[in-house]
């Protein structure tokens, strides 16, 4: 096969189509993959790192950019679909998908316009705002979760979402005396997180909990400082960053996190329990609708940052200690969500797509 992939921006949006690219060729290596992002996104590092070719274009996005923002999206708009009918005409793709950010847009409305088959994949339980737009003109979409499907309709088929192997490798966890808790905020920390989860610290206990913290390069010096105030220096692990997040998950029994999309799909996919604190500024606030779903099946509870204190994420976490029964049934729950088939399944998906442009 010959398919175009366009992805950009986050991870989030990145590493799943890494994921499928990796699918089709595991299948046939004779496949020819070709990714499609823009000059600022993360692709222009993670893409040839991992051994796939990439093609930019101009794009911006018109969504939570304010009025010059917008007018410049706009204003960039023809050229986007100029260039994106440029490198589809040029690559000959059997099948384009959209794995996410706004570049996906131009790109798989070209396509479709083109008459040539498409993908969107989307991992939230509301679909981004490009997705949305795209709805009437892809023919098919891979969803995470159950809720997206009435934006999609027909053409929507709950696939899960890929994320790496070495997530569904991680096995349950035996409960121990002490609750090993990991708080991250991304790569780059979230503030919020950070204090409150230090000014939680007084109405913690050394004797219940080991603590293993990613606060972001900005935040590390600070909040490692105020750890130390509160007596919890030598009892926890404070990070900038955590390189192998993969080891942290398995040592985990309770995950305190954002609720992008990315993270709801490795928590499911590792089957750990999860405080989950949606970004209140998240576009859409899809966030929080992540998490309102992980919710509802059991495999999380949520605190909305307005609620967000020491006070109130100290209750939660104790609430959660003095009955690990129901840590486990969040594993459980969670675990039930992730689709390890996810990149197969989506890959099936193009396949068939692809039989059709043939």
């Amino acid at each position: 096969m010959k398919v175009l992939i366009a992805a950009g921006g986050t991870g989030g949006h990145i590493y799943p189509g890494i994921a499928i690219a990796r699918e089709i060729l595991k299948r046939d290596a004779a496949s020819e993959i070709l990714f499609v992002g823009t000059s600022r996104g993360l692709e222009n590092k993670i893409v040839p790192e991992n051994g796939f070719r990439l093609s930019l274009i101009n794009s911006a996005g018109l969504k939570n950019v304010g009025l010059m923002g917008k007018l410049k999206g706009l204003f960039i708009l023809p050229k986007s679909f100029l260039e994106a009918r440029r490198i589809i005409k040029s690559f000959k793709p059997e099948v384009v998908v959209g794995a996410g950010g706004y570049v996906s847009g131009p790109v798989l409305l070209m396509a479709s316009l083109m008459r040539v088959p498409t993908l969107v994949m989307d991992s939230n339980a509301l679909p981004g705002f490009t997705n949305r737009r795209l709805a009437p003109f892809v023919t098919k979409a891979a969803l995470m979760f159950e809720d997206a499907l009435p934006y999609f309709g027909k053409k929507g088929i709950v696939t899960g979402n890929p994320v790496r192997k070495e997530f569904f490798e991680i096995t349950a966890k035996p409960r121990g005396e002490k609750i090993n808790l990991l708080i991250f905020g991304g790569s780059q920390g979230a503030r919020m997180i950070n204090n409150a989860m230090v000014e939680a610290l007084k109405d913690l206990s050394h004797d219940r909990l080991n603590i293993t913290h990613q606060t972001g390069e900005g935040d590390f010096e600070n909040i490692r400082e105020l750890y130390n105030r509160a007596g919890w220096g030598d009892v926890a692990e404070v990070k900038p960053y955590i390189s192998n997040m993969v080891d942290e998950f398995a040592k985990s029994d309770l995950i305190i996190c954002r609720a992008g999309a990315t993270s709801c799909a490795e928590i499911a996919a590792a089957g750990k329990a999860a405080l989950l604190i949606p970004l209140p500024t998240a576009a859409d606030d899809h966030q929080r609708k992540n998490a309102e779903a992980l919710e509802k099946l059991g495999a999380a509870q949520m605190i909305l940052q307005k609620d967000l204190s020491g006070k109130s994420l100290a209750e939660k976490i104790i609430t959660l200690i003095n009955a690990p029964e129901k840590i486990t049934a969040m594993e459980n729950a969670a675990k039930s969500l992730a689709r390890k088939d996810a990149a197969e399944v989506t890959v099936d998906l193009i396949e068939e797509l692809s039989v059709v442009r043939r």
